[in-house]
């Protein structure tokens, strides 16, 4: 227990031999440091999972994953460390505020960071059931645009065809008709068409004999209008629209399971909306919540520090840092001190050197003066 609590008072970055001297204040940096350390274990599994999403499907995915997840959470792990241990307690509350709030905000920022990965997972299932909508409707509407760039390539041949179908339909319609005036003549059921005689007589014949003629014309419309669907369909499958199709149902299955960090993202994003557009409120609060918490979670030691009074620790780390200064200024000015000394030293020497320097080069000028000029 004592070897997991100086473990926690590292995570702290707390000062281990200081610590030890206070043990009410041990407690404290213990939170402290397991709340640093559970923040860096957490990121190092949202980056792991982000990364082996990103490699999904090569064989060296979950190394990469473990090998990312690792730095990735050593890095959160030294900067939270590093966040928390620089916060001067010695200093003024506004002071303190003053320290934190660049930290605080760089605290959100990883909380965001290190949530999304693991929303990321904790909604799976809806991620890929609103994937495979997304597949689904990005599919059809694929093929919709492919038929309607077909149409308009083949804009001639499609009006020919539309209005061929047209006449066929009057046609069929026109010959419905006059076999229905035909059964009345032939039973004699009285009509403004119909004389009202049982019988096959010269208008029922007549009235035949024009019926064959529109089927034949209806039978020759028909092979003209097959003709024109056959040249169609070779057109869709030269231009290959027979290839595209809905997806099926493993299909989908599949194309959820290798999505992507960046689809599976947006798709985290559209589940607070219904598939009808409309805001699914009750995903959107838990998908808030969940990121509240992590940034919540990561911003707990810097809180923890800032709404911890000043104890024994904090007085004996600011007198240890006070201390530091004043005997840090004291060898500044014993080195001054020497310095200045060694100097006047240098120069008194010096000084000496160049007057005898003087005295000697006189005593030989005057040796060699000429007296008996004067």
């Amino acid at each position: 227990m004592d070897k997991l609590n100086r473990f926690f008072w590292f995570c702290s970055g707390a000062h281990i031999p200081t610590l030890e001297k206070y043990p009410t204040e041990q407690n404290k940096y213990t939170g402290i440091g397991a709340t640093i350390f559970f923040t860096g274990l957490f990121a190092a599994l949202s980056g792991g999972y982000a990364m082996y999403f990103v490699f999904k499907g090569d064989d060296l995915a979950l190394i990469f994953a473990i090998i990312f997840g690792f730095l990735w959470g050593a890095a959160i792990f030294n900067m939270d460390r590093y966040i928390v241990a620089s916060i001067n307690k010695s200093a003024s509350t506004n002071k303190q505020l003053l320290q934190a709030t660049p930290r605080i905000l760089l605290a959100i920022m990883i909380g965001m960071v290190i949530s999304r990965p693991i929303e990321l997972k904790i909604f799976d299932k809806e991620i890929k059931e609103r994937l495979k909508v997304s597949y689904l409707n990005g599919q059809r509407s694929k093929i919709d645009t492919l038929n309607k760039a077909f149409e308009k390539k083949y804009q001639v041949e499609f009006g020919r065809l539309n209005q061929q179908k047209a006449t066929r339909d009057s046609l069929e319609k026109g010959i419905k008709a006059d076999r229905q005036k035909l059964n009345f003549e032939i039973f004699g059921n009285k009509t403004t068409e119909t004389s009202g005689v049982m019988g096959y007589g010269p208008y029922a014949k007549r009235k035949e004999a024009e019926i064959k003629q529109r089927e034949a014309e209806l039978d020759s419309l028909k092979a003209n209008i097959n003709k024109s669907e056959v040249f169609v369909d070779k057109r869709k499958e030269f231009d290959g629209l027979f290839n595209e199709k809905l997806y099926t149902k493993k299909q989908l299955d599949s194309l959820a399971d290798i999505a992507g960090f960046a689809d599976r993202n947006w798709a985290l994003g559209q589940l607070k909306f219904n598939v009808d557009g409309s805001k699914d409120d009750n995903t959107a609060i838990a998908v808030t919540f969940i990121g509240l918490l992590f940034i919540f979670f990561e911003c707990l030691p810097v809180f923890v520090k800032l709404m911890s009074a000043r104890g024994p620790y904090d007085f004996a780390t600011a007198d240890t840092d006070e201390i530091s200064i004043y005997q840090s200024k004291k060898d500044k000015d014993f080195y001054f001190e020497v310095a200045d000394n060694v100097h006047e030293t240098r120069v008194d020497a010096e000084s000496s050197k160049q007057k005898e320097i003087i005295k000697g080069k006189a005593y030989r000028d005057l040796e060699k003066y000429d007296w008996d000029k004067e």
